[in-house]
């Protein structure tokens, strides 16, 4: 990160050197003077990416009231560029492709690298909406809540109009999912190191989602 390595003094920075695009004295601008008013938006969109992502954060008592900013924890891991490339190319997933009942909690979890949290999230969502939609108790949970919604043959949540092998072929994919995505978290700590995995994992419980929403209409 640029603004950790040059321009902190006494671990904090003023934002408006952080935008400030003024060469020092004696020295020619390193830009066209004509795209001046487009560097300075970049930077300042570059700045609230940052103060965003909680990165960047206001320095404690009356400096942060002043301007001033110190990084934050989370933005002291990512001085290391492989981490921030990391959590940049987390961040950059589209929240928009999650189900509204997830996408805040699920996606915010994602570009802080909890990956593991965002995954059980997702699939605890699944299994509660499940239940809701099914009328159950809240006592009936993982894999055989899954069955039983899903039944084939007499299953509140199954389709009567599709052939049974595919109702059937439903029932083992909710339940598949549930064991091997929630029940681990449940019962263990898990570990999730690849950003890319844990975002699929997430569109898999996306979309049994949105099946229950179906279900419903």
């Amino acid at each position: 990160m640029q603004v950790a390595s040059t321009n902190l003094q006494n671990g904090i920075v003023n934002r408006e050197e952080v935008i400030s695009i003024n060469p020092q004295a004696g020295q020619e601008a390193p830009y066209d003077r004509a795209r001046t008013h487009d560097i300075e938006l970049a930077l300042i969109e570059a700045l609230h990416w940052l103060e965003v992502n909680a990165l960047l954060l206001p320095a404690p008592g009356i400096n942060g009231n002043n301007g001033f900013r110190v990084i934050g924890r989370r933005g002291t891991e990512l001085i290391d560029r492989e981490q921030f490339d990391s959590f940049q190319r987390a961040a950059s997933f589209p929240k928009s492709l999650l189900h509204p009942s997830i996408a805040d909690r699920v996606w915010i979890a994602l570009a802080r690298g909890e990956l593991a949290d965002a995954v059980f999230n997702a699939f605890r969502s699944v299994e509660e909406a499940v239940r809701e939609a099914g009328g159950f108790d809240n006592t009936d949970i993982g894999v055989d809540l899954m069955r039983r919604a899903f039944n084939a043959e007499n299953g509140p949540l199954n389709d009567a109009t599709q052939p049974v092998a595919e109702r059937e072929a439903l029932m083992h994919m909710f339940a598949g999912a549930i064991g091997s995505y929630k029940n681990p978290h449940s019962h263990r700590t898990v570990t999730i190191n690849d950003h890319v995995e844990a975002q699929e994992m997430v569109m898999l419980a996306s979309h049994l989602l949105r099946i229950i929403d179906s279900r419903n209409q």
